[in-house]
């Protein structure tokens, strides 16, 4: 029996490592997300370019070599791959994986990202627990406890 026609790999992996990682993890690995999911909610949104082409997949595939832009919020860092990595280190680690060769960028209001999380609700200190009126305000407004509109 012989084994069916495989696929070549687009690249092979060295010795040191693999020659290219999904965007997302290395966003990851290089601490430009807290989370993967993270990392993909910024590619999902369009905030992450590699050779200034924008991403559209979380597996699209890094190499060394590759610029990637991140825009976080009101700032757009550009950053050359140096390094791959194989798993989220430290801060230190994460530095040796880009070199940043020009400073951030701060954007303007209407170029800036939205946040990614929701912004918290914050009550005025001394006001007490919400009512039951309150919370039903808060409801209509925001959706309940299940993030649907009532």
């Amino acid at each position: 029996m012989s084994a069916g026609p495989s696929k070549p790999p687009a690249e092979k992996a060295g010795a040191l490592g693999p020659a290219l990682v999904r965007i997302d993890k290395w966003l990851w690995f290089a601490r430009f997300g807290k989370t993967r999911s993270v990392a993909q909610k910024l590619i999902e949104r369009g905030q992450v370019t590699i050779n200034g082409a924008k991403v559209r997949k979380s597996g699209s595939p890094v190499r060394i070599g590759d610029q990637v832009a991140v825009v976080l919020g009101p700032v757009k860092r550009s950053v050359t791959v140096r390094d791959l990595g194989a798993r989220r280190g430290s801060a230190d680690e994460a530095k040796l994986l880009y070199d940043e060769p020009q400073p951030m960028e701060k954007l303007t209001s209407e170029n800036a990202a939205l946040p990614l999380y929701k912004p918290m609700l914050v009550r005025e200190r001394g006001a007490g627990r919400p009512t039951k009126k309150d919370r039903r305000d808060l409801a209509k407004e925001f959706g309940d406890r299940w993030g649907e509109k009532g």
